[in-house]
């Protein structure tokens, strides 16, 4: 099997960002999925997004499972640190990566046969346990690599390719991430980068268990009529919340909408979502309210897009651990050997 590979010449009047860096020092290998996946347009909103927030590649986790969605971490961030887990345990390599570095972006990237089936367990506890993560599945609702089987997340009355109807109930992972208590909650749809690119920009800078799913069709194997992971069947019933922008905290910004037209959420460490909401209604900070929009909008047949919730003072897995601040290899003698006293300390507070 040969691989083409990127030239290294970039053209002379590519836009840097603050850090001199230009969009292509953002991406990676080229893709050897399928022309047309979704997964592909996913990388290009986490290169954007990347570029976008300035952020050094060398201070960038990116971590993944088994399947199309976890071969593309190959293709964007190629300077990064990169970890390709097994099957459905990448949520638990990131967890000990993040306890062990709390000083690194963890990005983990999946899908929704690694996260809603074998590694459904593993999803859960990464996300109740608040580990500071940008989580993302890339969910088709199939399974590409093994020839477009149903997913855990295929919807009851969806068909396959061949004609065969799914009587399964779906799981949400949208709905389970809300009740495990994730801190940021949002889905998107790989067609619109426009949502989908401040939402990984807001997603990263957020301090806690971000969790994004985005439908992401399967060109292959699940882009049919009957298919409600297919692009038209999206593009149809898409309800989109808000149409968001994300503003960083560099300058003074100011703004001069009329009142319920926007809201203005500020994350844990200082940075600002700009929500300009199509229902004034709508509380993305209000957890119960969002599962009770999910569900109504379940039953009407239509796919709930964009920001869902989010929690502005939210705390992660090393506030609750009072672990360290210096990543544990960079701890010396005094920390790790505290010595007798410390011990003796341990025991008379255990009698």
């Amino acid at each position: 099997m040969t691989y083409i590979t990127k030239p290294r010449l970039h053209h002379p009047l590519l836009a840097p960002n603050a850090l001199g860096f230009t969009r292509r020092d953002y991406e990676g290998k080229v893709s050897t999925l399928c022309a047309g996946c979704g997964h592909d347009s996913i990388s290009a909103a986490i290169i954007q997004a990347a570029y976008e927030l300035d952020l050094p590649p060398h201070r960038l986790a990116k971590l993944s499972g088994i399947g199309c969605s976890s071969k593309t971490p190959d293709y964007f961030l190629g300077n990064s640190h990169g970890f390709n887990a097994v099957h459905g345990r990448m949520p638990s390599v990131l967890t000990g990566a993040s306890l062990a570095n709390r000083e690194l972006i963890y990005l983990g990237v999946s899908g929704d046969g690694d996260s809603a089936s074998i590694g459904l367990g593993q999803f859960a506890h990464s996300v109740r346990r608040g580990v500071n993560m940008t989580y993302i599945v890339e969910n088709n609702g199939v399974y590409g690599l093994t020839k477009g089987q149903f997913s855990a997340t295929s919807d009851p009355g969806s068909k396959s390719k061949r004609g065969v109807v799914n009587h399964d109930q779906a799981i949400d992972l949208v709905g389970l991430a809300l009740q495990l208590g994730a801190s940021f909650v949002a889905r998107s749809f790989s067609g619109d980068k426009d949502q989908l690119t401040p939402l990984i920009k807001a997603a990263i800078s957020h301090k806690g268990a971000a969790f994004i799913d985005v439908i992401s069709p399967c060109v292959q194997f699940n882009n049919h009529v009957g298919s409600t992971k297919s692009f038209d069947y999206v593009r149809e019933h898409n309800a989109a919340l808000n149409r968001l922008d994300f503003i960083e905290p560099r300058e003074e910004i100011t703004v001069d909408y009329a009142p319920g037209e926007v809201e203005i959420v500020r994350q844990h460490d200082g940075s600002i979502l700009k929500l300009r909401k199509l229902s004034a209604e709508y509380d993305p900070t209000d957890r119960i309210s969002a599962m009770g929009h999910l569900q109504l909008h379940q039953a009407r047949g239509e796919v709930v897009t964009g920001l869902l919730y989010v929690d502005p003072d939210a705390k992660d897995l090393h506030d609750h651990l009072g672990t360290v601040q210096k990543p544990l290899n960079q701890l010396g003698d005094a920390e790790l050997i505290p010595g007798p006293a410390a011990l003796a300390a341990i025991n008379d507070s255990l009698r």
